[in-house]
């Protein structure tokens, strides 16, 4: 071995160990959640994300591909400037990684993990390379983060497409269109066209890309980060702007040539909306441009690959990665520890004699109601954990059949993926969601005598052309209390998870009835299938929130 190639092996030994220590929890011990995706892989679990479209994270290969090209471009531009404290950030940042995936371990969120990797990631290259690599490291992972799949979009993006709805619709008046809107359709008086405006209209599914496109943008261009940060800000209105058009062409094309048209526009619109935003964040950078000269991000030549100097190389080497494998091996440890917690056998519903279903419903409410079986599907029960527990009942009028209520529970196990946010189920079965809003129902089984549950205005467009409006309501309940909403039972969990040591079995009640004669008389019906079913399913509780 020569003495370069000696150097290089003083320099990068160190970070190859902590490299491997860290690869073997992430491999074997990266995943707490064996729910939709059973891999105890952090790497699997994020890779499917980018191959499985419904995860709507197909960019994260082309995010992965420019973070590898900003990291090479930055080591060309960072100067050689070796400085010891570098090495204690490394190995900062190497137990911090650890830290935090273990915490995302702790409450099964496996974005924190990643969060954790990634860390991790930065303070092996800055072991390997020193400040350099440090420096040119620190945004391509940051960059990373825009190859997350984020779900909670989703109810940004509600909000984003009645905001668009609503413009498009005034400028096709400003035109002279006619255009109706009845919550996310549009259609014309006339009946020659009509369209439902789907969640991936608001423009929330493609504004991950594009504000990682326009940060990207504002990055190579600038060297102040205020005005990064500004092109990135930008991207938000631009998205918006982009499906105004996108919605708005939609309604004169099929005003002008009619329904079949109008499907043709939609199908290439999208393209439409990256062009304009691309468009108008690079008009943005090319003012700015002209505005602030000085800021303008200069070409650099490429420095010497120096990354420490032979004192740095020989102080104490060995302790870095003798301290990263010892707390990996903790790690390690204390995932066993995690997945070994105890479920908590008092639940907030009442169990079959197999202490894994709840029990089963009533099959009759007085003279009234008769409840029919609702069998789980084969695919529910292949996709979640084998201890989800499930009872379920479809509820009819014996005066008018046409009177129905569903009411489902979902117990989840050990494992929280057994439950998922409610509006992910309710579209993936064809339904779309108009507006929410927050109800209480009647009930002797809380202190304050309220229930509250999240209320869902849904409709389904049938073969033969005819919209069925339902509405759905959903609420959580474990051993101790009841909660309307997804983040405050993933929020309770979590704390449950690491306060009390102990595994929450979290129940999943839904209940759903057709809305055709109203609200009103929706809720009043599910009312009354909840006074004759409530008292048998689900336990007295301590609290409400």
């Amino acid at each position: 071995m020569t003495s370069n190639q000696q150097s290089v092996w003083k320099t990068t030994w160190p970070a190859l160990a902590c490299l491997l220590a860290g690869m073997l929890v992430w491999q074997f011990f990266g995943n707490a959640t064996q729910g939709y995706i059973d891999t105890r892989s952090l790497f699997h679990w994020w890779g499917y994300q980018w191959w499985n479209p419904a995860s709507e994270t197909e960019h994260g290969w082309l995010i992965l591909g420019l973070s590898l090209w900003l990291f090479w471009q930055n080591t060309r531009r960072q100067p050689a400037t070796p400085n010891p404290a570098w090495r204690g950030r490394a190995l900062a940042a190497l137990l911090g990684g650890l830290a935090i995936h273990l915490l995302g371990y702790a409450v099964q969120q496996t974005r924190i993990s990643i969060l954790g990797f990634l860390l991790f990631t930065w303070g092996t290259l800055t072991l390997a390379g020193g400040a350099r690599w440090g420096r040119a490291a620190w945004f391509p992972l940051g960059f990373m983060i825009f190859a997350l799949p984020v779900n909670v979009l989703d109810t940004a993006g509600f909000w984003l497409r009645m905001w668009v709805i609503h413009a498009s619709q005034s400028i096709a008046h400003l035109a002279g269109i006619e255009v109706v809107r009845s919550g996310t359709q549009l259609f014309s008086p006339d009946g020659a066209y009509q369209y439902d405006v789907a969640a991936a209209c608001s423009g929330v599914r493609s504004l991950m890309a594009l504000t990682a496109l326009s940060l990207l943008v504002g990055y190579l261009n600038f060297r102040p980060w205020w005005l990064r940060l500004l092109i990135l800000l930008l991207s938000f209105p631009f998205t918006y702007v982009g499906n105004v058009v996108r919605i708005g062409g939609i309604i004169f094309v099929a005003e002008w040539f009619g329904q079949k048209a109008g499907e043709v526009f939609h199908e290439w619109a999208g393209f439409l909306v990256f062009v304009i935003v691309l468009g108008l964040v690079l008009l943005s950078v090319n003012l700015l441009r002209r505005v602030f000269p000085a800021a303008v991000m200069a070409d650099a030549a490429p420095t010497a690959a120096v990354f420490w100097s032979p004192a740095d190389r020989a102080a104490g080497a060995w302790r870095t990665p003798l301290l990263v494998g010892l707390f990996a091996i903790g790690v390690m440890a204390m995932t066993h520890r995690f997945d070994a917690l105890p479920v908590r056998t008092d639940t907030g519903v009442r169990l079959a004699a197999d202490g894994i279903n709840p029990v089963d419903l009533p099959a009759f409410i007085g003279t009234e109601w008769i409840g029919r079986r609702a069998e789980v599907t084969a695919v529910e029960r292949d996709i979640l954990p084998a201890d989800t527990g499930f009872s379920r009942r479809l509820y009819v009028a014996l005066d008018d059949p046409r009177r129905q209520v569903f009411l489902s529970i979902v117990l989840s196990g050990r494992d929280r993926s057994s439950i998922h946010r409610p509006e992910l189920c309710v579209e993936g079965q064809g339904w779309t969601i108009k507006t929410g809003f927050a109800h209480d129902f009647r009930t002797t089984l809380t202190p304050d005598g309220r229930l509250p549950v999240t209320v869902l205005r849904v409709e389904r467009a049938a073969a033969d052309g005819r919209v069925a409006a339902s509405l759905l309501v959903y609420w959580f309940v474990n051993g101790d209390r009841v909660v309307p909403s997804h983040v405050q039972r993933m929020l309770r969990g979590a704390w449950d998870r690491l306060r009390h040591g102990r595994a929450d079995r979290w129940a999943y009640v839904l209940a759903q009835t057709d809305a055709a004669d109203g609200d009103e008389a929706a809720l009043a019906r599910l009312q009354a299938v909840l006074d004759g079913t409530l008292p048998a399913f689900q336990k007295p509780l301590a609290g409400v929130d």
